[in-house]
C-alpha cells in the first residue's frame, strides 16, 4: 500500500511518500521531495529492499501520481495487479492514513524543518 501526504519545510509543503507492508504495516520504502509527482512515487519503490517479483499487490488511491504510465510499467515488469482506492471510499487507505497520523503527531508536528 502507499500514500502521500506533507510535511510544511520552511513556507512549502514538501511530500512523503511510503510503501506499507499491510501484513506488518511496517513501512518498506519511502521518498520526499517537493512535489506530488510519479518520480516521486518511482523513488519510493526504488528505496525499498524487498524484491519486488515477491509483491502481487500494490494498493493505493486514485491519486494522478500513482495511475500513470510510469507506475503502470513498474508495476507491469514486476508483475504487480494495482489496486485503486474506491471513488467515495477514503476508508480504503485507513492504514496509510493511520501511519501518517503516528508520523506527523509523534514525530512532525513537534519539529520546524528549515530544508
Amino acid at each position: 500500500m502507499s500514500d502521500l501526504t506533507y510535511v510544511k519545510v520552511g513556507h512549502h509543503r514538501n511530500y512523503i511518500c511510503a510503501w506499507l507492508d499491510l501484513n506488518n504495516r511496517e513501512i518498506i520504502g519511502y521518498s520526499v521531495g517537493a512535489n506530488k509527482t510519479p518520480e516521486l512515487v518511482l523513488e519510493a519503490f526504488r528505496s525499498t529492499q524487498i524484491d519486488l517479483r515477491k509483491i502481487n499487490l500494490f494498493h493505493t488511491d486514485r491519486g494522478n501520481e500513482f495511475k500513470n504510465v510510469t507506475i503502470e510499467e513498474v508495476l507491469n515488469t514486476f508483475e504487480i495487479v494495482c489496486s485503486l482506492r474506491r471513488k467515495g471510499n477514503p476508508r480504503d487507505n485507513t492504514v496509510a492514513e493511520a501511519t501518517y497520523k503516528t508520523i506527523k503527531t509523534d514525530f512532525v508536528h513537534t519539529m520546524t524543518f528549515s530544508t
